[in-house]
């Protein structure tokens, strides 16, 4: 009985595990020499790395893209991951008679990642043309400031609107998401979609506030603690749907600060 408990239950040491090792990979690559490879702003500028890109055929878009990647993972495995575990301990009930539930498990996880890691590979890909047309642009060179004003002022605005809470409803409802999407049928492929689906909506709810980690640093560790408390808070926590309005509150009177010190 205690053996088939531990059996049921081994895939929530393993999940904590997972987040527990990115979280300390993370801090150990940010206080390492390289941490400096976090900030995906430099990557061609120093070191190895720079060597690397300049040697290898299209290694200026392949290294930058693969190192982003890891650090995108690595930050969406700490943030993002403990924000869907309801929806995981459900999964793990409905599907514990399955003698391949660790493998269905694994399936919704890089289902789930797999969208958060495309996300993070277009918000990467928009934010280096930002920089781009910054660097060739005086005015934005000189008020970067209004860029990080635009920012908040989305992210800001986004917390009011219909869609972000249409997504957050399905983020909070894990059986009822569940139910909508598993059949029971083609198990893995389906396991890898439910994942796939609730990633979907789970970028739709976050999108905003992942993107201040563009404007905070995308390597501050600090910063991914408190926006992925706050993720976790609206997702997981009773009253975590009243915090999106005094959040976007917060991010358009910070920006409205900004614009007053800058002007």
């Amino acid at each position: 009985m205690l053996r088939a408990l531990d059996q049921r239950d081994a895939w929530r040491p393993v999940i904590a595990g997972l987040i527990a090792l990115a979280w300390l990979t993370l801090v150990i690559w940010e206080q390492s020499p390289y941490g400096r490879y976090l900030d995906h702003g430099q990557w061609l500028e120093v070191g190895l790395a720079a060597k690397i890109c300049r040697a290898l055929p299209a290694g200026s878009l392949l290294l930058p893209g693969l190192l982003y990647v890891s650090g995108w993972l690595l930050m969406t495995m700490a943030m993002m991951l403990p924000t869907v575990l309801p929806l995981l301990n459900i999964f793990a009930r409905v599907t514990s008679g399955k003698a391949d539930r660790a493998l269905l498990l694994t399936l919704v996880i890089v289902g789930y990642l797999a969208i958060w890691t495309l996300f993070g590979l277009i918000a990467h890909v928009a934010d280096m043309t930002l920089h781009a047309v910054a660097a060739t642009n005086a005015f934005l060179s000189f008020n970067g400031w209004i860029i990080g004003v635009i920012v908040l002022a989305i992210a800001g605005l986004f917390q009011f609107s219909r869609f972000k809470y249409r997504c957050l409803d399905k983020c909070r409802t894990p059986f009822s998401f569940i139910n909508e999407h598993w059949r029971g049928h083609a198990e893995r492929w389906e396991s890898f979609q439910l994942g796939v689906h609730h990633g979907l909506f789970c970028v739709g709810c976050c999108w905003a506030i992942m993107l201040l980690m563009f404007l905070v640093g995308a390597g501050s560790v600090g910063w991914m603690l408190l926006l992925g408390a706050i993720m976790a808070t609206e997702k997981n926590v009773a009253w975590g749907r009243h915090l999106s309005v005094p959040l976007g509150i917060g991010l358009l009177v910070l920006s409205t600060v900004i614009v007053a010190l800058n002007i």
